[in-house]
């Protein structure tokens, strides 16, 4: 009887002290814009890196990399590990890791010192993430609130990687290359103040243990993955690039082999064989190898090709910054409609419509035309089309699997994203050739929006085919 009355106090206690849900919403979505606007803040920086430190073409790169790779190879982990410990906890874990390499980076004096910065960075932002969606999910009831604060989630992380170009052209211009990641300091410590007082912790792990094989060989098999994959803009796809990536899918294939026999597995794989679950993710893994490489020709094709500055480059696309939001905030209201199968269809023919038109780039072309309506019809698709999939991937899942489905949604995204920038950077670079004038440049950055056309297309056939129609709670 004691314990029965302590608990109903306790629980009342809970709930006279529950924080607004927009507030919860708000601090999960801070820490999501962190996570994605760092990686693409430090693209701008990139020559004055060089210059600071000494840096050669190689160290650049894994200025870019150190943080991907990580970031890629440790999602599930830090996705599981917040069901287990609590995704309050792995949240403020996550973000301080973030928060203090961010300040390491800033301050570093020699090349060696940002790279190990940048790699700590990726696993603050593989433990925060996956707790970024799941605190969103736990906090709204199903149904018509959560899609709302999906589509703000999605929106707040899209808005961080549209506003990457744009934040650091500013910071780098104003200040120096250093604030790019000094920024996130006192936003960092901010965040981390509120998320401490107003968090609530939930977790759903009964007493399980984490599964140290499983965690390993998909943490390796990730990783090596990822960096088989930023070797293809330095080596091609020779054997540089070949052995990891067929070492990480085979080390993947393990896993999934010492999955099936573990008695408390990492990502249980009847996980897969939810429809929705499975047909989600590898519609966000098709889009996103096609979608992500947009900010990156845009941004190279406004500065080789047309001569803007990084601060011009990054107010050319503040109009198809502000359309991926719109398209996420969209969605919702289509959804009730529509349906997420069809709202995710149409999304996706609407940015490859956008990506077609921007396939008709030429070296002379006028902002309205050449960037500005192509940018915002590509990113009011894939606002409307993200929220849909963000929706069904999560659906159906336990509770107690939340975290890892959240992990396995960022895991799916920032993957095709890799993905399909190596292999885009690879056709442009190909076609473009030695010479590198401005029209051979736009031809190699046209050829690679075509390809990202055809993808998307391909993409939505397979939405149509494979997505259920509504999610498992609707149904």
């Amino acid at each position: 009887m004691a314990h029965m009355l302590e608990t109903t106090g306790t629980a009342r206690r809970s709930a006279r002290t529950a924080p607004p849900v927009w507030l919860v919403v708000a601090l999960a979505c801070a820490g999501q814009f962190l996570v994605v606007l760092d990686i693409s803040v430090v693209n701008v920086a990139l020559p004055s890196m060089r210059g600071g430190l000494a840096l050669g073409e190689q160290g650049l790169q894994w200025v870019v990399n150190a943080y991907s790779i990580a970031f890629a190879g440790f999602m599930l982990l830090g996705g599981r590990a917040g069901d287990l410990y609590g995704r309050k906890r792995m949240f403020l874990v996550g973000l301080g890791l973030f928060t203090l390499a961010s300040l390491a980076g800033g301050l570093a004096q020699e090349g060696w010192q940002l790279l190990l910065a940048r790699a700590v960075q990726g696993l603050g932002a593989a433990v925060l993430a996956p707790s970024t969606l799941t605190i969103v999910t736990s906090a709204v009831p199903e149904g018509a609130a959560r899609a709302r604060a999906i589509a703000t989630w999605t929106a707040v992380g899209a808005g961080g990687g549209a506003a990457g170009g744009f934040v650091g052209g500013v910071l780098v211009d104003a200040l120096s290359w250093r604030w790019v990641l000094l920024i996130n300091v006192p936003v960092g410590a901010l965040v981390l103040a509120g998320a401490a007082r107003w968090l609530t912790e939930s977790r759903a792990g009964d007493g399980r243990r984490l599964d140290l094989p499983g965690a390993l060989l998909v943490t390796a098999g990730l990783a090596t993955l990822a960096y088989g994959i930023s070797q293809t803009e330095a080596e091609g796809w020779a054997a540089a690039t070949l052995v990891p990536l067929c070492a990480g899918l085979a080390l993947l294939a393990l896993f999934l082999l010492a999955e099936a026999r573990a008695k408390a597995p990492l990502m249980p794989l009847g996980l897969l064989r939810l429809r929705s679950v499975a047909s989600a993710n590898v519609a966000m893994l098709i889009s996103g190898s096609a979608m992500f490489c947009m900010w990156f020709f845009m941004t190279l094709y406004a500065q080789n090709v047309l001569g803007y500055t990084p601060l011009e480059a990054g107010l050319a696309l503040v109009p198809s910054s502000l359309a991926v939001i719109i398209g996420s905030k969209l969605a919702p209201r289509l959804m009730r409609t529509a349906g997420p199968r069809t709202v995710a269809v149409l999304g996706t023919l609407v940015a490859a419509t956008g990506f077609g038109w921007q396939s008709t780039m030429t070296a002379d072309g006028a902002y309205l035309t050449a960037i500005m309506f192509p940018g915002i019809l590509m990113m009011l698709g894939a606002g409307v089309a993200a929220t849909p999939l963000a929706s069904l991937a999560t659906s159906g899942a336990a509770p107690e699997e939340a975290g890892l489905v959240s992990g396995l949604v960022n895991t799916s995204r920032t993957m095709g994203g890799s993905l399909g920038l190596a292999i885009m950077s690879t056709i442009a670079a190909a076609h473009t050739g030695p010479t590198r004038t401005p029209h051979s440049l736009t031809e190699g950055y046209a050829l690679a929006f075509r390809t990202s056309t055809a993808l998307l297309a391909a993409g939505a056939v397979v939405m149509w085919l494979w997505l259920p129609r509504r999610t498992r709670e609707e149904q």
